[in-house]
């Protein structure tokens, strides 16, 4: 990798992530942690806009980075309308989307804005990389049995597409030449599949489809469901809460760290161990029913996020899949590194930027 030197910027619901990198080597590397009281004083989160912006030229500042070398600025994708993968060139229609927000707010939305102030500043380019929202779904895929609710692509796209690179190089193909199916495991659970560069099949990580989670149900009974919802003891945002935060290991057991989870099979608890060895059996199931998807042929699996720090965990899921492919295990997320590579590949004439 040439040596360009690329900011990238992965704003979070409460904090900043942002790094400085020259080629592959990091110059800067910060997480600035916002408290409540913090945020409490604005209103709408595009509020924060100026308040982040500052605390991370203020960083480039104190490390004597100056703006005026850097070859790109890159942010976190947002939630934007539908697109297929790669690198996008921060534009107006971009901007507008993000900041009427019609397709949700969230944190991330603040990556391509700040990206494009730093960068004008800089007299540079501003990208964002395969945001949440890339869509690349066979048709056939889209069809969940009811007209009014087809299937969605939302996923972990910027981890999962990086992981499928990488995974295809280390087993000496070009991921445009590939069939990878990569399980993102972390506070969301997305199983894709990666084939010839694009993702033609995922679980929506976002809002109650496929494994559940640490804290998200995944997909469960809509009979049972339904009855929830008019059974009069909950509000829809109660119903919510259950589908995403309050789901999966936190409803089961109060946590939502894997960890602890661990610790409490050490010393015994028979639920935690059930529940645990549940989580993993339905990710190997996920990943089982993508396979047959493209006739079991896979190249490789790779399991990658958070969750897979977790040796035991992951073994439980290799035990299972094994046998469809080779299994590579790729803890993390890698988002900043991620964000800098597919600048990179728009600098360096691999890829080609793209418009939104």
């Amino acid at each position: 990798m040439a040596n360009y030197l690329i900011l990238t910027i992965n704003p979070g619901s409460t904090s900043t992530k942002f790094a400085v990198f020259s080629g592959e080597d990091i110059v800067l590397l910060e997480n600035i942690n916002h408290n409540n009281e913090e945020l409490a004083v604005f209103e709408k989160l595009i509020d924060q806009f100026d308040m982040r912006k500052l605390l991370i030229l203020e960083a480039l500042n104190a490390r004597n980075i100056d703006i005026i070398d850097l070859d790109a600025v890159v942010g976190r994708g947002g939630l934007l309308k539908p697109i297929p993968g790669g690198t996008y060139k921060v534009n107006q229609a971009m901007i507008n989307d993000l900041y009427a927000a019609e397709m949700g707010e969230h944190a991330s939305n603040l990556g391509a804005l700040i990206a494009d102030a730093i960068a004008q500043e800089a007299d540079c380019e501003s990208y964002i990389v395969d945001p949440v929202v890339v869509d690349e779904l066979n048709n056939i895929a889209r069809y969940s049995g009811n007209p009014l609710l087809p299937r969605v692509s939302i996923f972990h796209a910027l981890n999962q597409k990086r992981t499928a690179r990488i995974v295809s190089e280390q087993i000496g193909k070009e991921y445009l030449n590939s069939t990878i199916i990569v399980a993102h495991m972390g506070g969301g659970i997305s199983v894709g599949l990666h084939e010839n560069g694009k993702v033609i099949d995922v679980n929506n990580a976002l809002d109650g489809d496929g494994p559940f989670t640490p804290e998200r149900s995944g997909g469960i009974p809509a009979g049972s469901l339904v009855g929830l919802c008019f059974s009069g003891k909950y509000d829809q945002k109660q119903i919510k809460k259950m589908i995403k935060g309050e789901g999966g290991l936190v409803a089961y057991l109060g946590t939502n760290d894997l960890r602890e989870v661990e610790d409490r099979i050490e010393q015994g608890d028979r639920l935690a161990k059930q529940v645990y060895e549940a989580m993993a059996y339905q990710i190997a199931k996920e990943i089982g029913s993508l396979a047959a998807v493209v006739n079991g042929i896979v190249d490789a699996i790779a399991l990658t996020g958070g969750v897979a720090h977790s040796e035991n965990f992951t073994k439980l899921i290799t035990q299972r899949v094994g046998f469809i492919a080779d299994v590579i295990v790729m803890p993390g997320e890698n988002e900043l590194e991620s964000l800098r590579d597919g600048a990179a590949r728009v600098l360096s004439g691999e890829d080609l930027a793209k418009e939104y």
